[in-house]
């Protein structure tokens, strides 16, 4: 099968990530594939290694014709049956440039707010393209409730994956690099700072007060870069450790390439967060056999099979969330055996593997 993925920017984020596993496993499962960025970012050094055919463009303008033209030039020399795009402004670019070729177009919906724009965009999108893929029923029938979008045409969920190879530790002690005793609790939330409302830092940085009160060798990290614009919320989160003196045990990363050793330097994963599609930190953190804490969105309810994978809290509750983290921290049983549960129910839902299958009999069936 001869596929094309496309990405506006390359920069670290789970869509980002998670292409690049196809990227990177894609061979194994009868894909010829090419991989297209029309902007770059930290991650280009890992898709101009492991993507098979690797073209880099630069998008200048919100619809750019020199980037449609581009395109359409490679789907006629490559052969291209199928160009995913991940995002609307991937969508429109190549929506037009497979206008009159072979190449089906699908479109893959991630999550996050929608403004007017995008919106108008998606709604003359989605009854063009092949396929619309969302990575969650709940994302589906949020785009539908929350945006008024007909999520119902030519839809299809598909999970995502992640290889469960790029998440063996290097071996390195982060737990020493962070000055952090070896026998100490580690929580930790893996999620980039935004400006819109999505992830939800503040909560955890909120209930922890409360834990360390009660559990002495306790700390928190917190791994994720700073999108432009948001730094006032980071600034807050920051001032918030300082007033209520818990500043010396939490540690704030910033953006890291090392997400495998961060988890195994855990003992317990949270995602406080408002918004999500199908979020790769989690599936991460469960195929890394890292009991998770998440907050109670539809699509974290999803991901955790009802919540039976999980500990769950009311969201923006950070009373009961410090109740859950508490109980992890203190019942080392409880928190092996919701780790080992997790990770087995993982391996079967949420692997590349499982995720390539199904795009190859979705592709399958549209050519």
């Amino acid at each position: 099968m001869k596929i094309l993925h496309l990405l506006d920017s390359l920069n670290h984020g789970g869509t980002e990530t998670l292409v690049l596993d196809v990227c990177r496993n894609g061979k194994n499962h009868d894909f010829d594939l090419t991989f297209v960025a029309t902007g770059g970012g930290s991650l280009e050094a890992d898709f101009k290694r492991d993507a098979a055919h690797f073209v880099r463009f630069q998008r200048r303008l919100p619809i750019d014709p020199s980037v449609i033209w581009a395109l359409r030039r490679v789907i006629n020399a490559r052969k291209i049956q199928i160009v995913h795009a991940h995002q609307a402004v991937e969508g429109i670019h190549a929506y037009f440039a497979a206008l009159g070729t072979n190449a089906k177009v699908v479109l893959s919906f991630h999550g996050g707010q929608l403004d007017a724009k995008n919106r108008r965009v998606l709604n003359f999108l989605i009854p063009r393209t092949a396929k619309n893929v969302f990575v969650s029923r709940a994302l589906q029938n949020w785009y539908s409730e929350e945006h008024k979008l007909e999520t119902g045409k030519n839809a299809v969920v598909i999970y995502n994956g992640v290889d469960a190879k790029r998440l063996a530790p290097s071996g390195k002690n982060l737990r020493a690099e962070l000055q952090i005793p070896p026998d100490a609790d580690v929580f930790g939330m893996i999620g980039n700072f935004y400006v819109a409302s999505r992830k939800d830092q503040i909560t955890l940085i909120k209930a922890l007060p409360e834990v360390f009160s009660k559990v002495q060798n306790a700390y928190c990290l917190f791994a994720g870069s700073i999108e432009n614009g948001a730094e006032t919320k980071f600034a807050e989160c920051i001032k918030l450790t300082r007033a209520e003196g818990i500043f010396d045990r939490v540690r704030f990363l910033g953006l890291r390439s090392d997400v495998p050793d961060i988890l195994a330097a855990l003992d317990v994963f949270v995602l406080s967060t408002l918004h999500e599609g199908l979020p790769i930190a989690v599936l991460e953190a469960m195929l890394a056999n890292v009991p998770c804490v998440l907050s109670n969105i539809a699509p974290n309810l999803e991901v955790s099979g009802a919540g039976e994978f999980a500990e769950i809290f009311e969201t923006q509750n950070a009373e009961m969330l410090g109740g859950k983290l508490l109980r992890l921290a203190v019942d080392g049983n409880a928190r092996t055996a919701l780790a080992t549960k997790t990770k087995v129910f993982a391996d079967a839902n949420y692997s590349i593997q499982a995720h390539l299958e199904n795009l190859k009999r979705l592709y399958g069936e549209l050519i």
